[in-house]
């Protein structure tokens, strides 16, 4: 078994323009005398890694802790792509994931400096994919998400933006990408990893989703 670290390291993460930064700030630390060491920090719910629930951009939406955990648990597949992402690659990558485990077409990561273009969203939309993530800090071109955001979101697919995939073979893997557990939050920090065999396949036990 191998498992993938996908996530970002918090205080040094990407940002999305406009967004704050996360800090942290040293309650206690023993260099300076105390009996221990204590952090407190400060962040956006949307630095780094993270997920987007559909109330982000859905007001009747889901929050992150109304979502079902089964759309960031369970079998995923990972492919790259460059450029735009058209319907029609949207298509291919559904039949591609298909065919490698039934499965993992309900949980799409791309890797890669890719745009999820509207009519691609509309692709997976329609699909009924319970989770789309990608290693951009947004989905969508980052000048105008707001219509890719709300195809998916609006169809109840959860986003999972910030990741980083480029360690990682193409294929079907198992993801656990759960968020904290933010009641009423549009979004939340996560930390995804991808669990697969030595090579980078996934070998799935009887039962596993």
């Amino acid at each position: 078994m191998k498992i993938y670290d996908i996530s970002q390291e918090v205080f040094g993460c990407k940002v999305f323009s406009g967004d704050p930064a996360p800090e942290r700030e040293w309650l206690s630390q023993m260099t300076e005398g105390a009996q221990y060491n204590l952090t407190a920090f400060r962040m956006c719910a949307h630095n780094g890694t993270h997920v987007d629930a559909p109330y982000h951009f859905c007001p009747e939406g889901k929050t992150v802790n109304q979502v079902p955990l089964e759309s960031f648990v369970g079998m995923a597949f990972v492919v790259f792509c460059q450029g735009n992402v058209t319907a029609e690659a949207a298509g291919e990558i559904l039949k591609k994931a298909e065919a490698c485990d039934a499965r993992a077409s309900r949980r799409i990561l791309i890797g890669g400096k890719a745009t999820l273009t509207t009519e691609a969203a509309e692709v997976f939309a329609r699909a009924g994919i319970l989770l789309y993530g990608n290693e951009s800090q947004t989905v969508g071109p980052e000048d105008a998400p707001m219509e890719v955001h709300k195809k998916l979101l609006g169809a109840g697919t959860v986003l999972l933006e910030g990741i980083r995939l480029g360690e990682v073979p193409e294929g079907a893997y198992f993801l656990y990408a759960a968020p904290i557990n933010l009641g009423g939050a549009e979004g939340a920090p996560c930390r995804a990893v991808l669990i697969g065999g030595e090579d980078g396949a996934f070998v799935p036990s009887e039962g596993q989703v």
